[in-house]
């Protein structure tokens, strides 16, 4: 992905969306737009930065809030991102979706002057014109898709403001032509882009198939479900048959990791094999968008370490392994802990090992003293136990001046030493420990670490613990709970700690799979063809040796059961809020049950966001626009 930026054009809008950056050898600056984009060089430099919006949504906060929150699976952290968490009052039209909303239409404004101007490029051969146009179609249905999701049915545009001028009049499209537009530019992606592409990022056949899938499989909601299923099905069984072809495939357990494990793991991040389309970070350069700021999504889940947890149990504020505690925004739900993922000790899936981190280690010594006792309900036999410090060193990386892998010299890092299993059956440094099931109040007391399990952390009726709720910790305990962990390998962790310069999956191989067992029963209700696909991603998930207690039966092959099994497969990772849209579960009632948090859903107007009070300012009929019912 690195080229893509070292080639970036200064593109000038009407509007001045985007401030400039150099080229090598071209400057379309010094001339109109129709000669800047009539030879092949500033052509390209348009097509690069329709890529540059992806920096903006994936592993930032402006896209993980519209996209994962307001759902089953998260709760807030304090009083930051309630407008997306809870649809509180802070979802307006004056602040909340704008972000969203003027970066994706300039993305479209972008993808809309390529596809304008390709019919005057010269200095390709062949298929190549083809193949890059593509690129934009695909950028343009990918952004539609978003669009009206987020929005509904808001303002379709095929041609760049350049050539058409300000638009102070515009009208609505209905959200059955958004997805006419958007099939038929998947269409056309899917026919034209090349099979593979030099550089990682950019767009090519796989993740058009990926992308005609998800889109088609979405529309179901609108109607002709059957018509729509059917091609989310062919799209997706284009993949899944054909994966040599393309060069996918799930990572498959061994007798040291799980698949699921290995899609993970730092070394196959910037060649993975599930990955088909992604944000593809330049880990070596900081060629990126904001150049070193980049992966920030672990920061936003991490628990606060600290406070009585670094005064009592050694915890840092700034943990390598987790990020800094500085801008934490969610927390997982009661239902996504104990409902979604199986909250058992010892589950055949390592799908919750491997999305959370619940063992917390200590920077120094501890010695249990008599207050930790009395304050936390030990067992007086612990006064005096020490908890082994566990900072290690681990190899750093740098590349283009900055470190990559943890930071400078010989790096420290929580749980890398004094990790022997002890008499206790537990990693000698442990000492906060949250997983997702529950243990007896007995082991609690005896075991030589702070246990906060789901018992401690929800009240009766799911909610979060607060200091009203549990006089005696809850102040403390509604801080301490699992962190996302998909994205904290330490390969790619940066000095600061807050950045992570891995790339980042959009749509991978695992999704697709469950792409095609919804769309099956969609369809015609193939749940035999639906088991096929689910236990295949389920398999690859198991520990090794217990992949039969992973497998799922015929019956249990409903939309439901494809709900739950996408929570656990794709956690974290910004599709939740679709998926509950999509499937009808964007409701009072669902809600209620599963995320008691959220008090305020409105049936007839949060499934959009509110249309920006800029827009509506700017243009010459907003009352046909109106706000969206904000």
């Amino acid at each position: 992905m690195k080229k893509i930026f070292q080639i970036i054009a200064i593109v000038l809008l009407q509007a001045s969306l985007f401030s400039s950056c150099s080229l090598e050898e071209w400057n379309p600056a010094t001339v109109d737009l129709e000669t800047a984009y009539k030879y092949k060089d500033g052509y390209e430099s348009l097509i690069n930065f329709c890529y540059n919006g992806l920096y903006y949504y994936y592993g930032k906060v402006d896209g993980i809030g519209p996209m994962e929150m307001g759902t089953d699976s998260w709760s807030n952290f304090g009083t930051n991102q309630t407008d997306f968490i809870l649809y509180d009052s802070k979802m307006n039209t004056q602040q909340t979706p704008r972000k969203m909303w003027d970066g994706l239409y300039a993305t479209i404004n972008f993808c809309n002057m390529a596809i304008h101007y390709a019919k005057t490029v010269e200095g390709y051969t062949g298929n190549e014109l083809d193949e890059k146009v593509a690129e934009a179609y695909f950028l343009r249905a990918w952004s539609y898709w978003h669009l009206v999701e987020q929005f509904g049915g808001v303002v379709l545009r095929t041609e760049p403001s350049t050539v058409t001028g300000p638009d102070n009049f515009p009208k609505r499209s209905s959200e059955q032509e958004f997805y006419d537009l958007i099939i038929s530019d998947l269409e056309f992606a899917c026919e034209h882009l090349p099979l593979s592409q030099p550089e990682r990022g950019r767009a090519s056949q796989k993740a058009a198939y990926a992308m005609m899938a998800k889109a088609c499989l979405q529309r179901t909601r609108l109607g002709e479900k059957e018509t729509y299923a059917k091609k989310a099905l062919d799209a997706a069984e284009e993949l899944i048959n054909n994966q040599a072809k393309y060069g996918v495939a799930l990572y498959k357990s061994d007798a040291n990791q799980s698949g699921f494990s290995k899609l993970w793991d730092g070394a196959n991040n910037k060649n993975n094999s599930e990955f088909i389309f992604l944000e593809a970070v330049d880990h070596i350069d900081g060629l990126n968008p904001e150049g070193w700021n980049r992966g920030r999504t672990r920061q936003y889940y991490v628990m606060d370490c600290r406070n009585a947890p670094a005064t009592d149990w050694g915890t840092q504020e700034q943990d390598f392994r987790l990020s800094r505690t500085n801008t934490t925004y969610y927390k997982p739900t009661k239902y996504l802990l104990t409902s979604i993922f199986p909250p058992v000790a010892n589950p055949a899936d390592t799908r919750f090992a491997e999305t959370f981190f619940y063992e917390y280690y200590p920077i120094r010594d501890v010695t249990i003293t008599q207050t930790v006792i009395d304050k936390y309900h030990k067992n007086p036999a612990l006064l005096g136990h020490v908890i082994p410090n566990t900072n290690g060193a681990f190899h750093t990386l740098t590349h283009g001046g900055a470190t990559i892998g943890g930071g400078t010299g010989n790096s420290v890092m929580s749980g890398q030493v004094n990790m022997d299993i002890n008499s206790y059956g537990y990693p000698n440094g442990l000492c906060i420990y949250t997983p997702n099931w529950n243990m007896t109040a007995e082991e609690k007391r005896d075991l030589p670490f702070w246990v906060v399990d789901p018992s401690d952390m929800f009240d009766a009726s799911g909610k979060w613990i607060t200091v009203e709720t549990n006089p005696d910790l809850g102040g403390i305990i509604r801080n301490i709970f699992p962190s996302l962990k998909k994205f904290a390998c330490p390969e790619y962790i940066d000095t600061n700690v807050q950045q992570w310069m891995g790339d980042i999956p959009i749509i991978r191989m695992g999704e697709v799979y469950l792409i095609a067992a919804e769309a099956a029963l969609l369809y015609n209700n193939d749940q035999s063809k639906a088991l096929q696909y689910v236990n295949e991603v389920r398999k690859r998930a198991a520990v090794t040796g217990r992949e039969n207690e992973m497998l799922a039966s015929q019956g249990e092959m409903t939309i439901d059961y494809i709900l739950a099994e996408r929570g656990r497969e794709l956690c974290g990772e910004q599709v939740r809020w679709y998926d509950l849209k999509r499937m009808g579960k964007l409701t009072t009632t669902y809600l209620r049950t599963t995320n008691p948090e959220i008090l305020s859903f409105d049936e007839t107007k949060n499934l959009v966001r509110p249309i920006p009070q800029s827009f509506l300012d700017a243009i010459s009929n907003p009352e046909e626009f109106g706000t969206n019912g904000y």
